[in-house]
């Protein structure tokens, strides 16, 4: 049985344990949330995890594995600890990488405790590909993002345009997967995901849109180089509990459980 820690309980954190509640190989044993919301996700894990513990930190304990379903803030708080003492990390918030430094914090940090931390695809596919590409001769990537206008709520694209007033698909960002991070922490995990596996965060091109015609999160990316090119596209349903994220993301995460819990991995 693998015993798992999980940092957050909101849509992501809930969305995971919903779909693994009748594993027998996947024990949720402890799920961190900060102070303020103990009480309100203790009723929420007693009736998908029984057995689980909430508290606000590891206390000593040494999972068989810790994953991140939090947000960015938890990858300092408790992910770098966590490395830094021999335990296995998973990250759901890769976007948190855009900030100069972190990932290589991140990789010292597993340095040290021997373990090392696994970068979720999320919302995203062909990362294997664009991995092996890279390894192959890889020389653009460009990833559009689109979405429906209710999912760039609470963003800076409210600044640029009438959300609730627009007719067509408007372009609210072009830039670098690095800018695209840090403008759209919540809805660029994809762009971030998609430039550590390629070129980087500074050589990958990104657009983002707000489409009134799409009730999709709609990923589109195009690569290109010596080893060839290739094109994909996916249309993620929302989570109906946070629009900002594809649910493609907690099934991502479910599959990677399940690949370090079960015998066969794929």
């Amino acid at each position: 049985m693998l015993h798992v820690s999980m940092i957050g309980c909101g849509a992501i954190g809930v969305g995971v344990m919903e779909l693994l509640k009748s594993d027998p190989e996947v024990s949720f044993d402890l799920v961190i949330v900060p102070e303020a919301a103990l009480q309100t996700a203790g009723e929420t894990v007693r009736s998908l995890a029984p057995n689980a513990r909430v508290a606000c930190r590891l206390n000593g304990e040494r999972p068989d594995l810790l994953i991140e379903c939090a947000g960015h803030k938890a990858i300092e708080e408790h992910i770098i600890p966590a490395l830094q003492a021999g335990i296995p990390c998973m990250v759901v918030s890769v976007g948190a990488l855009s900030e100069v430094g972190l990932a290589e914090r991140l990789e010292q940090a597993a340095q040290r405790g021997k373990t090392q931390v696994q970068l979720l695809s999320g919302a995203i596919g062909a990362i294997d590909a664009l991995a092996a590409a890279r390894i192959g001769g890889l020389e653009k990537v460009v990833y559009t993002g689109r979405k429906p206008p209710r999912a760039w709520k609470d963003t800076p694209a409210e600044r640029q345009v009438d959300l609730d007033a627009l007719t067509e698909a408007t372009v609210i960002f072009e830039g670098s997967a690095r800018e695209a991070a840090r403008l759209f922490p919540k809805n660029a995990n994809v762009a971030a995901t998609l430039s550590l596996a390629g070129l980087g965060l500074d050589q990958t091109q990104v657009r983002l849109l707000a489409d009134p015609g799409v009730e999709e999160n709609v990923h589109h990316v195009e690569a290109s180089g010596a080893f060839g090119g290739f094109e994909l596209t996916m249309r993620g349903k929302p989570l109906a509990a946070n629009p900002k994220t594809s649910a493609l993301t907690v099934f991502s995460v479910v599959r990677a459980l399940n690949n370090r819990a079960h015998a066969l991995s794929i």
